[in-house]
């Protein structure tokens, strides 16, 4: 079976009455895939199969829930929240997928490997958190009925100033990377210096192209000083705008702004915790749209610009992010070892990204597209052969080679990887200089 959930011990936190309904929903998983697996299944049998799973994970909520107030337990109501978005906008959209489906297979494989991603990363990180097993991401969100009302207005100035048809596409942008990206901070602040409130607007390349470039009559695909200087300008009203419609009228100065690099803008998101963090796809490219308060970047990370220095602080900015001669690199494994492994003997000569499931992978193909990726053949839920599969489905991303990495080089597991026409697979019991020799001779070969 291809599909199968493995559960492990790092999944328990300890709590008798968590860790037994946990095992219970990972075996009703595996069955639903496993019964997915069967065609001849009718619909009847197949929706009484996911509302069997779906009365579980209500009643492993209420439990949970009963869990965390008898201990005290100060994550109560961000992770009660968590359960309530699950509950009332993941599990209704999914099922009315099913529905306009009539239940179709491919429509049962969405449901069942949105399930298991949320199970798997629900358990390690806010299920960990209860027990102090780890610390969650997503503590320090603003209410649900504050960041709703920012959606709506993010959605609607988007058309009103880019004529953007715009949707979200996550709840919680992580700092991933999607294309060549602006960085743009801003800092709000009163006369009370620990009152401050950091905005980071991410805007895709091509997105700045195709709508700031477009009324400045700018006919070049390529950013400039005065696109540039023209994005910054625009970004300030755009949160003006913004901040019209919030109830943090006090912190309306703008103490500071900042052009950061990627790998700047990715240390905030390691190092700190998000009270919004919302992704856009806007039809034009991706826009992110993110606020820490309070927090001070590291002394050092982005230079403030004031008048007497942007025209210097943008032209170093732009010559900083100019396209780097490395080759991409996408390494796919659900073994941290691996992925670090790997990251280590490659990124002196490649730039090289990370990903930890299949979904994920798909996630970072669409959003920095690489030269290479290297893919893990055993995973659960979502393995290579299927990653393969989605990867040669779609016409953007058919072109991209993929090689397996795989612990299996008998002659039967060989043939098997061999039939699914990949460009090529990796011992990982391979000597890492034999690796690293054999991805140099595959680049040197494409050329």
């Amino acid at each position: 079976m291809e599909n199968q959930l493995v559960w492990k011990e790092e999944y328990n936190i300890g709590v008798d009455v968590i860790d037994k309904e946990h095992k219970r929903l990972f075996k009703i998983i595996n069955k639903l895939f496993k019964f997915g697996e069967e065609e001849k299944k009718s619909q009847w049998a197949c929706q009484e199969g996911i509302k069997y799973f779906k009365d579980h994970a209500m009643q492993h909520f209420s439990e949970e829930e009963e869990y965390m107030q008898s201990i005290g337990y100060e994550g109560y109501e961000v992770h009660k929240s968590i359960h309530e978005g699950f509950r009332l906008k993941t599990l209704p959209a999914l099922e009315e997928e099913l529905e306009q489906t009539e239940y179709s297979a491919d429509a049962v494989k969405h449901f069942l490997g949105v399930c298991a991603g949320w199970l798997i990363g629900h358990t390690l990180t806010e299920d960990q958190a209860i027990v102090g097993g780890s610390v969650s991401k997503w503590e320090n969100l603003l209410p649900e009925e504050e960041r709703e009302a920012m959606k709506k207005v993010i959605l609607q100035l988007l058309y009103d100033m880019f004529r953007l048809e715009s949707q979200v596409i996550s709840e919680s942008y992580g700092g991933e990377k999607f294309g060549r990206g602006i960085y743009y901070r801003l800092v709000y602040g009163s006369e009370q210096e620990e009152e401050k409130s950091e905005i980071f607007l991410v805007f895709e390349e091509k997105l700045l192209i195709n709508t700031v470039g477009k009324v400045m009559g700018i006919e070049t695909n390529r950013l400039d000083t005065m696109l540039i200087n023209a994005t910054r300008y625009t970004a300030r009203q755009f949160v003006g705008r913004l901040r019209e419609h919030l109830p943090d009228a006090e912190l309306s100065e703008m103490k500071e702004e900042n052009l950061l690099t990627y790998e700047e803008f990715k240390n905030v998101f390691e190092k700190n915790k998000p009270q919004v963090s919302l992704l856009f796809d806007t039809g034009e490219g991706y826009f992110a749209y993110c606020v820490i308060a309070p927090h001070l970047l590291e002394k050092g990370v982005g230079t403030a610009i004031e008048a007497e220095n942007a025209m210097t602080e943008i032209e170093e900015y732009l010559m900083k992010r100019e396209e780097s001669t490395k080759l991409k690199i996408l390494v796919v494994d659900d073994s941290l070892t691996i992925q670090h492994g790997m990251k280590k003997l490659l990124e002196e000569d490649y730039e090289v990204s990370l990903a930890d499931s299949g979904m994920a992978a798909i996630r970072s193909l669409i959003l920095d597209r690489p030269d290479l990726v290297l893919l893990d053949y055993e995973m659960p839920v979502c393995d290579g052969k299927q990653v393969l599969e989605m990867i040669r489905s779609e016409n953007m991303l058919a072109d991209i080679p993929v090689i397996f990495l795989t612990g299996r080089t008998d002659p039967e597991s060989v043939k098997k990887l061999v039939s699914m026409k990949p460009d090529g697979y990796l011992a990982k019991y391979l000597k890492p200089s034999e690796i690293k020799k054999k991805i140099d001779i595959f680049f040197e070969n494409r050329k």
